[in-house]
């Protein structure tokens, strides 16, 4: 017959198992969750969104401005940060700027209602640039508009700026 004590006590793992320490890493913030990067410190931001994570919104394509991100809310090219640089700083992908309840972000809106996205390769990075523009001008004009670091290589700048100066004017989702 067993006793109490044996019920509530585990016995210990016949193969031998023992937990590893927790490895030394970068620990960061991505989209409101906690990362532990244990991997060369080197790695650019964008290898361990896409490969490791497998948040593919952000590209390859740094003369674009596909591949931006908002670091600690302010954008930044996710291709030329390492890893090493992101040691308890908060990122923010296109992935992250909808709502937890899944609404949209009111430039992410903008952009639909003003059919700003083309063939879709640079609309994150003119997302996070529009958020972090807006964060700095709520009401840009069409100078700090020129003054991203975004192209559209099939054609829809117009519409794009459009888009911009909707949600800043708090018009998404109003047809």
């Amino acid at each position: 017959m067993a006793l109490a004590q044996d019920l509530i006590t585990p016995a210990a793992p016949a193969s031998g198992i023992v937990p590893e320490k927790v490895r030394d890493g970068i620990d960061l913030e991505i989209n409101g969750e906690h990362y532990r990067h244990t991997g060369d410190p080197q790695m650019p931001l964008l290898w361990f969104l896409r490969d490791v994570l497998r948040l593919t919104g952000t590209k390859y394509a740094g003369e674009t401005g596909a591949d931006l991100v908002l670091l600690n809310d302010k954008a930044v090219s996710a291709i030329t940060l390492p890893m090493a640089k992101l040691a308890d700083k908060s990122v923010t992908t296109v992935e992250g700027l909808a709502a937890n309840d899944g609404g949209l972000h009111p430039v992410q809106q903008a952009f639909i209602d003003e059919d700003a996205i083309g063939c879709g390769y640079c609309t994150p990075g003119w997302l996070i640039a529009a958020v972090d523009l807006l964060k700095r001008k709520p009401h840009p004009g069409d100078d700090d508009l020129d003054q991203l670091p975004n192209l559209c290589r099939c054609g829809c700048q117009t519409r794009v700026r459009r888009a911009i100066k909707r949600a800043a004017a708090g018009k998404a989702d109003q047809v």
